[in-house]
């Protein structure tokens, strides 16, 4: 079941449903784990392999992707200029902030991905469940993290959603 976005940051919010301004059909909505918003940051080659998959969506990111966005400038020593050009990067994406319903799918999907021998490491567990609580797919590079969570809809190159 596909639930409303809750509040998103940045200030922008996202609705299901029509634009009351023209009508037209919000774009599907894709949740992107942190390693595909690194390659889109950075202009890695690799982003390339996911436009296929963004084109025509609305990204959007989990906490946890922003959290660990948000720990770069300072592990890697940058400047006030990279810095405010991460800033400005990540201002592009709305932030889906977990609700009490989001951590509940999180403990059942990492317990359940244990129990089935397949851990989930808890920061890509928050990716996987803000997609299962919205409904849509996760853009991620790393298939192997989500293989014990069989209900998550993955996006990975050469691959449709």
């Amino acid at each position: 079941m596909a639930a409303a976005i809750p509040e998103v940051g940045g200030g922008d919010a996202l609705s299901a449903g029509h634009s009351p301004v023209d009508e037209r059909p919000e774009p599907p909505i894709v949740v992107v784990d942190t390693d595909v918003v690194s390659f889109l940051f950075k202009r890695d080659s690799r982003a390339a392999l996911y436009q296929p998959h963004l084109e025509g969506r609305r990204p959007v990111l989990s906490a946890q992707a922003l959290a660990e966005l948000c720990a770069w400038p300072v592990a890697r020593h940058w400047g006030q200029r990279r810095r405010q050009e991460l800033d400005e990067f990540l201002g592009r994406y709305p932030v889906v902030y977990p609700d009490a319903e989001i951590c509940r799918i999180w403990g059942e999907i990492t317990a359940r991905a244990a129990l089935a021998g397949k851990p989930l490491p808890a920061t890509d567990a928050w990716h996987a469940a803000t997609a299962i609580y919205l409904g849509v797919p996760l853009a991620s590079h790393n298939r192997s993290n989500y293989l014990g969570v069989p209900e998550l809809s993955l996006v990975t190159p050469g691959e449709g959603t």
